[in-house]
């Protein structure tokens, strides 16, 4: 399954951008590369980005791949939950209250690659365990129609999506 193959009812509002970021991969095969291009490129940024921001009250190189993190593990759940047809509308999150929660500035980079790695693989065995009829699968989070595949595309281009933010404002 590929993103362009998403029925305008699986998503809505800035999911799009996300899947539109996420490719024409397919989204086992992308979830992993998606990573490993993820984890190679951040390995290549200058030590001294890591703990910069480029403006007062922007998170750093640190943070960001905290949120990431925290991001997919919640994405991930909401599919979990969708694709187990629980239909119990899902809350959305707000990512500034998790960036100003978190210490990932006291982290190595290292660990958060770690992290980001595990979970990850947690998150392909978990989207390899799904059948068809359960990808396809719509639960409400944040007040929008979102289907399990859906997210698996949003978590991708998500992480892309910060990729570039770090290529254009922070290097």
């Amino acid at each position: 399954m590929i993103a362009s193959q998403l029925l305008e009812n699986e998503y809505s509002g800035h999911f799009g951008t996300y899947i539109r970021e996420a490719g024409d991969g397919k989204l086992i095969e992308e979830l992993e590369i998606s990573l490993h291009d993820f984890i190679r490129f951040v390995q290549d940024i200058p030590m001294d980005k890591f703990d910069y921001s480029y403006a007062e009250g922007k998170w750093t190189i640190k943070d960001i791949i905290q949120h990431i993190i925290d991001t997919e593990r919640i994405f991930a759940y909401r599919a979990l939950r969708f694709s187990r047809n629980d239909k119990t509308p899902l809350p959305s999150f707000e990512e500034d209250d998790y960036a100003n929660n978190t210490e990932s500035n006291k982290r190595s980079i290292q660990d958060l690659l770690t992290e980001l790695s595990a979970l990850r693989h947690s998150t392909l065995l978990f989207y390899k365990s799904l059948s068809e009829d359960q990808l396809k699968r719509i639960g409400t989070a944040s007040n929008n129609p979102t289907s399990v595949r859906a997210l698996g595309f949003v978590i991708i281009g998500h992480q892309k999506h910060h990729q570039k933010v770090f290529e254009e404002r922070y290097l």
